[in-house]
């Protein structure tokens, strides 16, 4: 078996997401057959470091030997169980950790199985709360322009990627959007929270025109990272979470890329010392492993549904694997590393030593900012850097640096004219001094002219 046999009969079978499956005309596929650590191998024998954690899920390298032990042990107990009427002890125990772990007043755990589903359900139980409180008519949502949700429909409606949603426009439910705080956009000279607190203006004004009609606002904190790891500054969701208290409206932080280690703290609301009504976590939550999707909620929600059935107030969502026991196993894995390891604090000596391996490129005339919370680091081509004119997105210049470094055992995968580095933790130095030679060498060739 090698790449040639697996692309044909992939191409003659799979359909795969978002991609123009046009451009494997030309674009070969690459078939993977297993991973260590941070290596990806194909079935011809080449390898790639995965710099991106497959889809930012993988925190701990690929078949972690205390994961997969976990999962063995697991999978000779029980493998399913409905979660309507049932329970099991993976999920008992993973929702007192995230309880203990996460900040007060979270305290209940519902569950799904993805991070598009877990922003339906936040949605959905911010409405359904404030109905059950005798106000129907908050039935808007304000989010922030650049923001990125998911790809359901109501996560569309949430969302603010063109990309993704300027097709399903008609299908989808108007949210509220205010100018996000992207510190790319600050004046010369101005730091990332002098803008991000100016920006927070417009978030104000919003809140005092809509507050009547809007159940909640929702943010990714501190990272946007659909459309190019764009980021601000803390004090942004200090602000928010005193101007929603202030309003009455809710709070949901989907911390579903930016959850367990990835912006420097355990969860990104802790550099702002806030809590949320509604936090979202997945992706890292199982290690990359399996799908799991947790929203976690305070009592104060949680009461406004617990009630007599005939009241038909009970929260009437699901899905078939909610709470599944293999995919709890693994997230409690994970927990345990981040217990026993020292992980976060491992991750700042990584991140510094990041941010140094790229900090040559702050000078190329064709990088318009290099950015970076913790572990996430972008690199931003521009055309012209002293405007930050953007190169025409139809000229796909990451599409190059994603090329070049497969040929140089790296798999970078740029957001439009944005490379960047989210790695598993369990990278080392060396490692990260090859991904950022790749980074310069795809840079270099992907803006000439």
């Amino acid at each position: 078996m090698n790449n040639r046999d697996i692309i044909a009969r992939d191409l003659n079978a799979v359909w795969h997401p978002c991609t123009q499956m046009k451009d494997h005309e030309w674009l070969p596929l690459v078939p993977i057959k297993r991973g260590q650590g941070v290596w990806l191998e194909d079935f011809d024998g080449n390898r790639y470091i995965d710099a991106i954690s497959s889809w930012w899920v993988n925190l701990f390298g690929h078949a972690n030997p205390r994961i997969n032990q976990a999962l063995k042990q697991q999978l000779d107990e029980l493998e399913h169980v409905i979660l309507a009427g049932f329970s099991h002890k993976p999920v008992v125990d993973l929702s007192e950790r995230l309880v203990d772990i996460t900040p007060a007043p979270l305290s209940r755990c519902f569950y799904t199985d993805n991070g598009s589903s877990a922003v339906e359900v936040a949605l959905k139980m911010s409405y359904h709360y404030w109905k059950n409180c005798g106000d129907a008519g908050k039935t808007k949502f304000i989010t922030l322009s650049q923001s990125y949700h998911g790809e359901t429909l109501g996560t569309l409606g949430v969302g603010d990627v063109a990309l993704y949603k300027e097709t399903y426009k008609p299908l989808l439910m108007e949210a509220i959007t205010v100018p996000s705080p992207d510190c790319f956009h600050r004046a010369d000279g101005e730091s990332w929270e002098s803008h991000t607190r100016r920006m927070f203006e417009l978030m104000e004004t919003a809140l005092e025109a809509h507050a009547h009609e809007a159940a909640a606002v929702i943010v990714e904190p501190l990272l946007q990272c659909a459309t190019g790891m764009r980021m601000y500054h803390p004090a942004y969701l200090e602000l928010l979470r005193e101007a929603c208290d202030r309003h009455g409206v809710h709070l949901i932080a989907d911390e579903i890329a930016t959850g367990f280690g990835r912006t420097g703290t355990m969860f990104a609301c802790e550099q702002a010392a806030i809590c949320p009504d509604f936090l979202l976590l997945s992706k890292g939550l199982t290690a990359g492993y399996l799908p799991l999707a947790v929203v976690m909620t305070n009592d104060t929600v949680y009461q406004a549904f617990y009630d007599d059935f005939a009241t038909l107030r009970a929260f009437m969502h699901s899905h078939s694997y909610t709470g599944n026991p293999l995919a709890c196993r693994a997230a409690l894995a994970t927990l345990d590393i981040f217990k026993q390891d020292q992980v976060i604090a491992r991750n700042r000596s990584l991140a510094e030593y990041m941010r140094q391996a790229v900090s040559h490129l702050e000078s190329h005339p064709h990088v318009g900012e290099i950015r970076q919370h913790g572990m996430v680091l972008a690199i931003e081509m521009v055309k012209d850097k002293a405007s930050r004119e953007p190169f025409p997105w139809q000229e796909r210049r990451g599409l190059r640096v994603y090329q070049h470094a497969l040929t140089r055992e790296a798999l970078l995968r740029p957001l439009g004219n944005v490379v960047y580095l989210m790695p598993p933790y369990v990278i080392h130095e060396a490692q990260i001094d090859h991904l950022a030679t790749v980074a310069s060498e795809g840079i270099e060739l992907a803006t000439r002219d």
